[in-house]
């Protein structure tokens, strides 16, 4: 099947679908005349191949399909929206079941689902059109992947160009001009700061040589997030994650010495759930306490699978959710089990639900941080703008953020001219840090503005 027959079976089967729910349409006359009203829907996609296998949760991906999204409110307006799909990343138990196209088709095909619901209906904001369109769309979701128990994030990262597109299109129709006056009044209050710096963390793959951390540290890279549990069983991951762990240990050091530098160091480790006990967890921590590098951990990210509830405060450092918070509840829940820091992902779970599980951390004083799917240029900003409004992280005394796209993607030099100000200075980071300038705030990173690359794909007109 070539691509353009793709597009239009997805585009059949979602219309098919949608006339055979027969989903109400909101009386437009019934509106007030300021919601968001979705009449015309559109999108793509673009596959970009990544440099080397890249490993998480004990498998591998090669490629991430960069899906485009239009949406044309009724007095002609436009949003348009991007997202990175990481069908790994959303739920492996699919990325395991089938071939690696055919899992990010049927993401794309999700999100075309939901464009065909969205069609003609009015919401107050971006924010409302998710939580209704949510629950419908996740059953979609398992029938089209014949997973009975999918992961809600296979869902939010199929919706993430959809809400993207929703939250221009809302900015347009409300003449909004700067991040703070995009976010509704409810969750304001969790984005009042205005870093100008966001601490970048290096991502260390299974893979990656280690020529590239010493590079990473000669360019002045300071915080490293070592991806761990290891493909294998329990016994194996912890083994290798060790073993893992002492190479890039030994090579940072010794680099630091090779360039005469006293640079505090940090590391963060994810293991995407892949740990399944405590006790394996405090067995590795205990082995970087043996040779020297427990004290250069900031946090340890999203250890253990969802079922485990274990208690993670006496473990002696900050751990980290990301993949279980799916909700405010399952915020509130984490605090309870000793979590101390939220992972955002609005470049994967949508900035619509990602602004409310930040408004529960910012009611509980716990930080946050935001983490990357390996966007593409103009999603990090979308990354860069949470980050670089939320509360400096701990020990910081900035934002932090990570962002791994030009270690893995082979077209990334082409890629950043997708971004809309591909020259701005506020795009590239700078011994490990993004300075972040009057500009960046009042373009908000250029999320809000669409580029000449991507007009033309969508055959917009300036």
């Amino acid at each position: 099947m070539d691509r353009r027959e793709f597009i239009e079976r997805c585009a059949l089967l979602c219309v098919t679908t949608h006339g055979l729910l027969q989903q109400p349409s909101l009386n437009s006359k019934t509106m007030m005349m300021d919601q968001l009203t979705i009449r015309k829907v559109s999108s793509d996609f673009e596959r970009e191949k990544l440099r080397f296998p890249f490993g998480f949760k004990g498998a591998f991906l090669t490629e991430l399909w960069q899906t485009v999204v239009l949406l044309e409110g009724a007095k002609g307006q436009y949003g348009v929206g991007l997202a990175t799909q990481s069908v790994l990343y959303g739920d492996a138990d699919v990325f395991a079941s089938t071939s690696e196209a055919n899992g990010n088709a049927w993401m794309f095909a999700l999100s075309n689902r939901a464009l065909t619901w969205l069609k003609d209906k009015s919401f107050e904001n971006p924010v409302a059109a998710l939580d209704a369109l949510l629950p419908w769309l996740y059953q979609e979701g398992k029938t089209l992947t014949g997973q009975a128990k999918l992961n809600i994030n296979f869902v939010f990262n199929a919706l993430v160009s959809v809400d993207n597109a929703m939250w221009m299109l809302y900015a347009k129709q409300k003449n909004l001009s700067t991040f703070h006056e995009l976010i509704p009044a409810p969750y304001k209050s969790a984005f009042s700061h205005q870093n100008d710096k966001v601490a970048v963390m290096f991502q260390i793959s299974y893979n990656m040589p280690l020529s590239d951390i010493e590079q990473a540290v000669e360019a002045g890279y300071f915080v490293f997030k070592l991806k761990t549990g290891s493909p294998g069983d329990q016994a194996s991951m912890l083994k290798q994650d060790q073993v893992r762990l002492k190479e890039i240990h030994e090579t940072i050091n010794a680099t630091l010495k090779r360039i005469n530098s006293n640079k505090r160091m940090y590391y963060t480790m994810d293991a995407n759930g892949r740990y399944e006990k405590k006790a394996t967890l405090k067995a590795y921590l205990d082995y970087a306490k043996q040779i020297g590098a427990f004290d250069r951990i900031l946090f340890y990210e999203e250890p253990f699978v969802e079922a485990n509830t274990e208690h993670v405060g006496d473990l002696g450092l900050i751990v980290g959710a990301d993949e279980s918070v799916h909700n405010e509840q399952d915020a509130l829940k984490k605090i309870k089990l000793g979590y101390k820091a939220f992972i955002l992902k609005g470049i994967a779970k949508t900035l619509s639900q990602t602004i409310k599980i930040a408004k529960v951390a910012h009611d509980h004083q716990i930080p946050c941080l935001c983490s990357d799917l390996t966007v593409n240029p103009v999603l990090i900003e979308w990354n860069k703008i949470i980050a670089a409004s939320l509360p400096p992280f701990p020990g910081l005394g900035m934002g932090l953020m990570e962002t791994n796209g030009d270690m893995n993607y082979v077209a990334w030099e082409a890629m950043k001219q997708k971004h809309p100000f591909p020259e701005a200075s506020w795009t590239q980071a700078r011994d490990g840090v993004f300075h972040l300038d009057a500009s960046f705030f009042e373009k908000m990173g250029g999320m809000m503005t669409v580029s000449t690359h991507y007009k033309a794909f969508l055959g917009l007109k300036d």
